[in-house]
């Protein structure tokens, strides 16, 4: 759940745009307009499909809101005011829609300075519950509250805050008579303080025969014991159960919990402990823990797993760790466990013919478990139906191969059968997704039909763009029927089926001119009168509804086909109006074959919103923006996608830029190249290596690849056995061929894998040194996306600063 609210006024700290005025700046009023245009309420369906909440998402939350306090722990960030994640972003208000009727209804007893940071329907749809967080003084922490369907009320449920630091902190037991929740400890506990006198040197060691790991760079790690303790402190919660009057049951003693969860039947809990030795080396994702069974009195009756600390995996993107992994409870079922154990040691590198196999043990837990699947690649979930109809799925990332079977969980002799087989990057070929429903326990469950049919809902990638469908497809004859699919000039996406046969649909239509909106779809009218209204909510920029907007496609020197949006502003002709200044905003991505590299992406009939994030937002300054062009890296057979990856970033950007030239809606002296994390690192390199652009904007990037040397992206091979291509790749080797100007934004609390501020301050240096032009601005308290309304403005302004100063009049 996202939003905020600013606890000052919006205009705190900022200032008129002026070079040598300091704090924060405004951009121009055009640009203004798009951050502080109104947000579309958030829809959150009921689990009967027939009522929805409406949550009110407010303008973006202010500096002083975004600089709460935060620790940063193990990897994680935590506000310790309210025992929860510190990057909540919060909606203000609740109403409920009712589908049948369309009619929404106002919610009373809500709290002043509604703050929802997340909901959770009970199972037969009556209640809602929802955490409010609250941040004044001594109430400080996150509150549990109920909201009552039939009367429209609210209600605080608890007096006690939850400890939401590792989730959200609640959820429904099956049965919808009660809560499951995470409790701050009572009694004397306080966070410990630090007197800042060291006990001794910070030690890590490595002992021989570990065999080689891969040790991605993580931020945000324990440093000392003083931190582990305040860790402990943070990750300790007492849980219970709560009725529905708010009478509380504590469930044993408090402990470490990463993850509790109930059984189907409501008797047992699956819980997760983080346990000792912590590591300075790795996330508390890593860190060792207790699988255990218990009962509601908080009583360990099985033991699942005792997980080992893990500082790192053996190299390759398939890798796993070698013990049990991925413990779930089997929904359809009472009380079930299911599991999967790699059987290659997790090393991908090791020659096996089953790679995983996937377990199943059902209370009391007596017995050797029962073997459901074995698998020649690694295990990926699965879809739970009934006892004779599952849906399991395995794929392998070195080739990009996915299989899906057909299981039947109560009869382990039945061999699987075969759904689908293929390549996961193929989004032309890809079947779509099984629709769950929640049974009556509020769990997902295969959406089961006569002769074992299941619905699929798709994306419809296809040269023509994506057009979203729902199919019903047989398990037993594989025969396929296609019961809706999104139509020219419309894109609609279906949110939810409503109906046992999949002919009521809950959908979003959207048109290039046209905000994405609410609709009921009922397939068993006719064709005109299919569609209802259920929300209306207006274009957000009507100075900006007549953007155009064209799907091009065209091809790389090397017959690769690419595609792009291109993005021209309100009432733009080229014949008469010439060639504009024009921002390119890219990502690349890495494929195993160029068939799969070169298919479309993206729809023409998508609404044309101008975000304050991407680079539409310069349409609203008379910019000319070509948004997502293909940047496809291709490794076909057993090449690696990296191994030519400049090669094939110069020829992905010299034919967008051919083709924009050609089209005359851009000239060769006037573009711009920018991007956001992997794709700051492609501007960089964009910038060393051609002269095809006047500027470039960089935010959140990484720019030397030593720094990453256990990988990135999907690079898998380590440092030290692909030097080459690791040396080739980082543009702060090539620093001193960087010729155009480099603005390089970060936040200076980036916490994302690899993309340290250090990254865009060193590269700074580098380019500032060797007489490059380049400027380095560094966002106050914002990670690796921004949050703050002072912080976007700033970034909007910068943006077009450097694009009217470099681009806009720039000369061939």
């Amino acid at each position: 759940m996202t939003s905020g609210n600013p606890l000052v006024p919006d205009t705190l700290g900022l200032m008129p745009a002026s070079p040598s005025a300091g704090g924060y700046q405004l951009p121009p009023p055009a640009l203004q307009a798009l951050v502080d245009a109104p947000r579309a309420p958030m829809l959150s369906l009921g689990p009967k499909r027939t009522l929805a909440a409406m949550v009110a998402m407010p303008p973006l939350p202010g500096i002083a809101e975004v600089a709460q306090p935060e620790l940063k722990l193990a990897g994680m960030r935590i506000n310790p005011r309210t025992y929860a994640a510190s990057n909540f972003t919060f909606g203000t208000g609740i109403s409920l829609l009712d589908i049948d009727t369309q009619q929404e209804s106002a919610v009373t007893g809500l709290p002043e300075g509604l703050r929802v940071a997340s909901l959770a329907w009970s199972p037969d749809q009556r209640y809602l519950a929802f955490t409010h967080v609250e941040y004044g003084g001594r109430n400080a922490g996150m509150e549990l509250w109920l909201l009552d369907t039939v009367s429209r009320a609210a209600r605080k449920l608890l007096k006690r805050p939850l400890n939401a630091v590792m989730g959200r902190g609640f959820g429904w037991r099956p049965d919808g008579k009660g809560l499951l929740v995470l409790l701050k400890p009572g009694g004397r506990y306080r966070a410990p303080l630090s007197d800042g006198i060291p006990r001794g040197p910070a030690v890590q060691d490595s002992a021989p025969g570990g065999g080689v790991k891969q040790l991605r760079t993580y931020q945000d790690l324990l440093k000392n014991e003083d931190d582990a303790r305040l860790f402990e402190h943070y990750i300790t919660t007492q849980l219970a159960i709560v009725d529905l009057s708010g009478k509380v049951k504590l469930v044993g003693k408090p402990a470490p919990y990463s993850r509790v969860v109930s059984s189907p039947d409501g008797k047992l809990l699956l819980t997760h402990t983080i346990t000792r030795p912590y590591s300075y080396l790795v996330p508390a994702h890593a860190f060792g823990e207790h699988i255990e069974v218990r009962g509601l009195d908080g009583r360990t009756v099985h033991t699942v797993a005792t997980l080992p600390l893990e500082e790192g995996l053996p190299p390759g993107n398939d890798a796993v760790p070698a013990g049990v992994r991925n413990v779930s409870w089997r929904v359809d079922a009472a009380a079930t466990l299911v599991w999967a154990e790699a059987q290659d040691g997790g090393d991908p590198a090791v020659a096996a013919d089953v790679r995983d196999i996937v377990y199943a043990h059902a209370a009391p837990f007596e017995g050797e478990p029962l073997v459901l699947a074995r698998l020649g690649s690694r295990y990926a979930g699965v879809a739970w139906g009934r006892g004779d109809v599952a849906l399991l799925n395995e794929r392998w990332w070195k080739t990009r191969a996915e299989k899906q079977w057909k299981i039947a969980p109560d009869m382990p002799a039945r061999e699987p059968e075969l759904v689908w087989s293929g390549s996961f990057e193929d989004r032309y070929a890809n079947p779509g997704r099984p629709v769950m429903r929640a049974d009556a326990a509020g769990l997902p469950r295969l959406l089961l039909g006569p002769d074992d049919t299941i619905l699929l809902d798709g994306a419809g990638a296809s040269p023509e763009g994506d057009r979203p469908f729902i199919d019903r497809f047989s398990l037993n004859t594989k025969k396929k029927e296609r019961l809706f699919q999104s139509a020219p000039p419309y894109f609609e996406n279906v949110a939810a089926v409503l109906n046992e046969d999949g002919t009521r649909l809950l959908c979003t239509r959207e048109a290039p001119a046209e905000r994405p909106n609410y609709y009921l779809r009922d397939l068993t009218r006719s064709a005109g009168r299919q569609l209802t209204p259920l929300t209306h909510f207006p274009h957000p920029l009507p100075q900006l509804r007549e953007v155009q907007k064209e799907q091009i496609r065209y091809r790389r020197q090397d017959g690769v086909d690419l595609t792009a949006t291109l993005l021209l502003p309100p009432g733009y002709e080229v014949q008469r109006d010439g060639p504009l200044p024009l921002l390119m905003w890219a990502y690349p991505h890495e494929f195993k074959s160029s068939a799969a590299a070169g298919q479309v992406t993206g729809s023409p009939y998508r609404f044309n919103a101008v975000s304050y994030w991407g680079p539409a937002a310069m349409l609203a300054a008379g910019y000319a923006v070509l948004d997502n062009p293909s940047f496809p890296i291709v490794g076909d057979g057993g090449a690696e996608p990296n191994d030519s990856y400049l090669a094939q970033l110069v020829a992905n950007a010299e034919a967008a830029v051919d083709e924009v030239v050609r089209r005359g809606v851009a000239e060769r002296h006037r573009i711009a190249v920018g991007g956001h994390s992997y794709g700051a690192f492609m501007t960089a390199n964009l910038l060393a290596h051609t002269r095809l652009f006047r500027a470039g904007i960089a935010r959140s990037g990484a720019y030397n690849r030593t720094l990453t040397p256990f990988g990135f992206q999907s690079e898998d091979r380590p440092f030290w056995t692909a030097q080459e291509v690791y040396q080739a790749m980082s543009p702060f080797n090539h620093a001193d061929r960087i010729k155009d100007a480099l603005l390089l934004i970060h936040g200076e609390q980036d916490n994302n894998s690899g993309t340290f501020p250090m990254q865009s301050e060193r590269l700074f240096q580098a380019v500032k040194g060797l007489g490059g032009t380049t400027r380095l601005v560094m966002l106050p308290n914002e990670s690796h996306a921004y949050r703050a309304r002072e912080s976007i403005l700033h970034m909007l302004y910068e943006t077009n600063a450097w694009l009217d100063k470099h681009v806009k009049d720039a000369r061939p």
